[in-house]
């Protein structure tokens, strides 16, 4: 093993819970406040998608070393930056946040054979990933999301629908929405909804 990959499972052992050999909630958070980055910001979460992490709030030895070894750093204190820039090139390139969007959404699924996320969830997540590039779009269909009763969880389909949505739908006056697109049916409403409230 070479110098930079102990210095890598150093710095997972020293997060990781020893009996269960995981880096669990507690140790997410210990790394979070050594970074100084909330675990609740993007950043986290684009961490867990360069891990590849497949379960939320744990990472394994591998995940781990997945993530060390993309993002090309060796020490835990080199992460700050090496986050800050992945945030950059992952926002700059449709193909990579796509990518990154998909994963946002299975991450989250964390029963066996779940579908769809909870509309509390889906809040929160929608302003972790989306909220700081379309702020009136997510304020507004989480707004929606919270009023209507139509709905009970997001699909995977709801959920790129809305990125598509953001990034091709001028806003606020919608007025190269076409229904007859084939968007998800919770995007014609939603539109329906802000229409009312604009008239």
């Amino acid at each position: 093993m070479g110098r930079n990959a102990k210095r890598v499972d150093t710095a997972f052992n020293s997060y990781a819970n020893a009996s269960s050999g995981l880096i669990e909630p507690e140790g997410i958070e210990r790394l979070c406040s050594n970074i100084e980055v909330d675990h609740t910001d993007v950043r986290m979460l684009m961490l867990a998608w360069k891990m590849k992490a497949e379960k939320q709030g744990y990472f394994t030895l591998e995940e781990w070393q997945e993530g060390f070894k993309t993002l090309k750093i060796n020490k835990v204190n080199k992460l700050n930056n090496a986050l800050a820039e992945l945030e950059k090139t992952v926002k700059g390139e449709p193909s990579d946040f796509m990518d990154f969007f998909s994963y946002a959404f299975r991450y989250c699924l964390t029963e066996e054979k779940q579908k769809g996320i909870d509309l509390d969830m889906m809040c929160e997540l929608l302003n972790i990933v989306l909220g700081c590039q379309y702020p009136a779009q997510v304020e507004l269909f989480t707004q929606y999301l919270k009023i209507q009763s139509d709905y009970k969880v997001i699909s995977m389909d709801q959920w790129m629908g809305f990125y598509r949505f953001c990034d091709s739908i001028s806003f606020p006056d919608l007025s190269n929405y076409d229904p007859e697109l084939a968007w998800p049916s919770i995007l014609d409403d939603f539109v329906e909804w802000i229409r009312e409230k604009q008239t």
